[in-house]
């Protein structure tokens, strides 16, 4: 690990003295000594160097239009850090792959054919969605991956690039871009951006990165992997709080999809035919392959001895027709010949194994297997014709105002909202058994209903189009009871995606998302119920596996960190039981957020923390915000993170739990009694103090932060300032810019205090992985926060006696969670034993100091009244600059 920091030191070096040239250049030398200033006194001062000089000396005479540019440098240079990072986090996570998880397997007795036999039901699937976190432009990611491949190239040795650019010019190039790109957005995200962003991440990252990783899987297992991690998307599909996805934003999102995985067939396609130049002068090729050349039609007499060449014709000239049918849109290169159009992804895949299958049957040559006629067979097998599965979302409020609408105005029941749990339930299953459509061509409906019946009748087009793979989701959030989940079914049927009869059938399926402490206490046996649903349990047992979301964002903000994570463990534990009843497959869809108040953190860690039993090889989670770019935003950091998801569920699913049961249930008592400890903190100062709401929204900057255009949701549920109502997204960042950090960590420390048997504490945290990874992610948390600039942040609260009495009980809290964690890990300090993420910390710090500075003090000005524009936008860079800086931060 010393050896990564060392290289990731290096890099930050050459990066930041380049940087450094390209503020000399365009910003002037005056510029360039006042930002150095800043910078170096801040490093002394963090350094705990003697004599160092005033930071607030240098900031205060910076000019307004010279803070805005020591605002983009100082972000610019977090930026580039996290590039080194992420380049040297790669190399770190060396281990965490397939081929190390099997040696680990069969270590402890597992062979091979336990994996194979788990992956041919597997499933796992990073969920990309557009929570608005990610407060980068596009265009500023795009010079940063640019750079990233440049510093590869530099590794390497190489001096100048393809184009015949010297490598290190090409990239003082990039920073000089980056340093003259707008940071900030002049318009708000649209659905539409959103879908484009990740767009470019499906299409130029997955696309070639998973089939790539499958040819190193079936290397590694000596055998065929089956197509088991695939991606998912909620950009276009969830609605749940943001009313600007509609039926035609899903719409949009498909089609897009479908014209970029189509693009990639074709481009790839059109590779093989150039490559396949077999002649039959040289070789035998089988009848299937002789059929497939005489239908494609093509009489070119140059090909006429190259039958592979003629078979790719047609096969290009359906993929062309396919193109034309699913986007309306000529492909950018057109077919030489007509042809009829797949009619399914499975089409397409059998002619291109039948090319696959006469290469093989020549002999045992190199042109056998794989190549790029394998990866492309793959491509078709984990990404059809849709790309990414796309997810619907919506809130169970809805479902019921919209049901009940329907039930009344069909004459079914009068005020379905006033019937009992038990009756919602005896009248859903009752329409569910009957055929008859509860809509009328002739009925007036409200705009929310005509909304939510538009979208599931989009569904059923797209699956008419797409293929069912295209949707096969419907999630519910706040789901409280079965009848949540029965008004999906309701509204299925309406679209003909919910089928009754002695053998009922459903294309989507209705999923539960349980977000609060209390819905994760409700849920087995919500779930109990559901699966005993006679109609239910015959459409769960067809496909084998039952999925159940669980959300920690607002698990979090409902009950503090510690509880969160308990209850989530918990409550995936007590689903094991009612799965196992109804003899079906669990799947457990995460919502994790980047930041650990939302879930964040090693991905790797997480999965392997999971309780035995709960993985059984399928796992769906979420990618969100600024995670996304970082984990995925160059095809070597996509493939290590992707490895180390399923090589995490490899693990999770099939090896021994390490703990015995005497140690599991002394464990989990205590975990009880911390985290009942940690409920009552965080309940009693979040929302039982008197006055804490002002100081939250007078101590961060929430209300600023709205001004930021990055993303199309708003940032409330309601128009309330109540916190319940805020969304956990802004609730995370905002405490994350004024460096308090508090969802990642309150009422931990005085749960800890609290706990006798501190032996025990220190015991869990070296023996169960659920505890270690839970003070691990908290004590990165902890090292990011500070509570001397918090204070300053606490100085905007206006009433003086309410100021000193929350602000003195977070930093109180602070203390008691430091000192408990330091006692439970046997440390000194905070990351005494993860040397390269204490450098990586230590490194921005001093960089992200003078960033509060200056936005307090900005912050002062814009709520005193000031109305130059340049204040406005110096805060919204300061705010992208800190976020940039703290990495995870919402």
């Amino acid at each position: 690990m010393a050896s990564l920091a060392i290289a990731n030191n290096e890099d930050v070096r050459f990066l930041g003295r380049l940087l450094g040239n390209v503020i000399r250049a365009y910003g002037g030398e005056e510029l360039f000594k006042r930002i150095e200033y800043i910078r170096s006194t801040s490093v002394d001062r963090a350094r705990g160097v003697a004599g160092s000089g005033s930071v607030d000396r240098g900031l205060d005479r910076l000019s307004l239009d010279e803070t805005l540019d020591f605002t983009r440098g100082f972000m610019l240079f977090s930026m580039l850090a996290n590039l080194a990072e992420d380049r040297q986090g790669v190399a770190s996570e060396k281990d965490a792959d397939i081929a190390s998880a099997l040696k680990r397997l069969e270590s402890e007795g597992i062979g091979r054919d336990a994996v194979m036999a788990l992956l041919d039901h597997a499933l796992v699937a990073p969920v990309l969605t557009a929570h608005p976190t990610e407060v980068r432009r596009k265009s500023m990611i795009d010079h940063k991956n640019r750079i990233a491949e440049l510093m590869l190239l530099r590794d390497q040795g190489v001096a100048e690039t393809e184009d015949g650019d010297q490598v290190e010019e090409a990239i003082l190039r990039q920073i000089a871009l980056l340093w003259q790109t707008r940071v900030l957005r002049r318009e708000k995200l649209g659905v539409a951006d959103e879908v484009e962003t990740a767009l470019s991440y499906l299409r130029d990252i997955f696309l070639p990165v998973l089939p790539a990783l499958y040819a190193r899987w079936d290397r590694a297992l000596g055998n065929r992997t089956p197509s088991f991690l695939r991606p998912g998307s909620w950009i276009g599909g969830d609605r749940d709080g943001n009313p600007f996805v509609t039926a035609d934003s899903m719409q949009f999102a498909l089609a897009r999809a479908a014209e970029a995985v189509l693009g990639y067939y074709l481009d790839a396609v059109h590779a093989l035919g150039a490559e396949l130049s077999i002649s039959t002068e040289h070789v035998e090729v089988s009848e299937a392959l002789l059929k497939l050349a005489e239908a494609s039609h093509d009489e070119a007499r140059s090909r006429a001895d190259e039958p592979y060449r003629r078979a790719i014709t047609g096969v290009y000239a359906r993929l062309s027709a396919t193109h034309e049918k699913l986007t309306g849109k000529a492909p950018p290169r057109p077919a030489a010949i007509a042809a009829e159009p797949y009619a399914t992804p499975g089409e397409f895949r059998d002619e291109l194994v039948t090319i696959a299958r006469a290469l093989a049957d020549e002999g045992a040559g190199p042109l056998a297997t794989g190549g790029a006629l394998g990866r492309l067979i793959r491509a078709t097998e984990t990404f059809g014709f849709h790309l990414a599965t796309l997810d619907m979302r919506q809130n169970s409020a809805v479902h019921e105002r919209v049901v009940a609408e329907l039930l009344k105005a069909s004459g079914v029941v009068e005020d379905y909202a006033a019937l009992s749990e038990d009756d919602r339930i005896a009248l859903l299953r009752k329409e569910l058994a009957n055929a008859r459509p509860l809509t009328s061509p002739y009925a007036e409906y409200s705009e929310e209903t005509a909304s939510e019946l538009a979208i599931v009748r989009a569904a059923a087009q797209a699956h008419a189009k797409y293929g069912r793979a295209c949707i096969t989701h419907y999630i519910v959030s706040m789901a409280q009871s079965v009848s949540d989940l029965l008004e999906v079914h309701i509204l299925l049927k309406e679209a003909g995606l919910y089928i009754p009869g002695d053998e009922p059938q459903a294309h989507i399926m209705a999923i539960p998302l349980f977000e609060t402490i209390g819905d994760l206490e409700a849920a087995p046996p919500i779930m109990e119920a559901w699966l005993g649903l006679p109609e239910v349990a015959a459409i769960a047992a067809k496909r084998g596996h039952q999925e159940v979301m669980i959300g920690y964002s607002d698990s979090n903000k409902d009950g503090g960190y510690l509880t969160s994570t308990w209850q989530l463990s918990r409550g995936s534990t007590a689903l094991k039981p009612v799965f196992e009843k109804a003899n079906l497959g669990m799947q457990l869809f995460h919502g994790r957020g980047g930041a650990v108040g939302r879930g964040g953190g090693s991905s790797f860690a997480a999965i392997l923390a999971q309780p035995r039993g709960t993985v059984q090889g399928r796992i769906r989670v979420t990618e969100q915000g600024e995670i996304i770019a970082a984990k995925y935003g160059t095809r070597e950091s996509a493939r290590t993170n992707l490895e180390a998801m399923a090589s995490a569920t490899l693990l999770a699913s099939l090896e021994p739990e390490k703990l015995n049961k005497a140690d599991a249930e002394r464990f989990a008592a205590a975990m009880d009694q911390l985290s009942d400890a940690a409920f009552k903190a965080y309940r009693g100062l979040v929302y039982e103090t008197e006055g804490f709401t002002s100081f939250f929204r007078q101590a961060t900057p929430i209300a600023e932060i709205a001004g930021l255009k990055i993303g199309s949701r708003p940032a409330s549920r309601k128009k309330s300032d109540a916190i319940e109502d805020l969304r956990a997204i802004p609730w995370v960042f905002s405490w994350a810019q004024a460096r308090v950090m508090l969802p990642g960590w309150y009422g931990v420390g005085q749960a800890m205090e609290q706990f006798e048997d501190k032996g025990l504490l220190r015991e869990m945290a070296t023996a169960w992985p659920l505890f270690a990874s839970t003070l691990a992610n908290m004590e990165q948390v902890l090292a990011k926060s500070d509570m001397e600039i918090a204070a300053h942040y606490a100085a905007l609260v206006e009433d003086a006696g309410l100021r000193d009495k929350i602000f003195g009980q977070i930093r109180e809290g602070w203390q008691k969670t430091h000192d408990g964690l330091l006692q439970a890990t046997r440390q000194t300090r905070l990351l005494e034993k993860h040397q390269a993420l204490e450098t990586s910390i230590r490194l921005r710090l001093p960089y992200i100091e003078p960033l509060n500075l200056l936005q307090i003090e900005l912050l002062k000005r814009h709520r005193a009244g000031e109305e130059d524009p340049r204040i406005g936008e110096g805060i919204l860079l300061s705010i992208n600059a800190i976020a940039t800086a703290l990495r995870n931060s919402g």
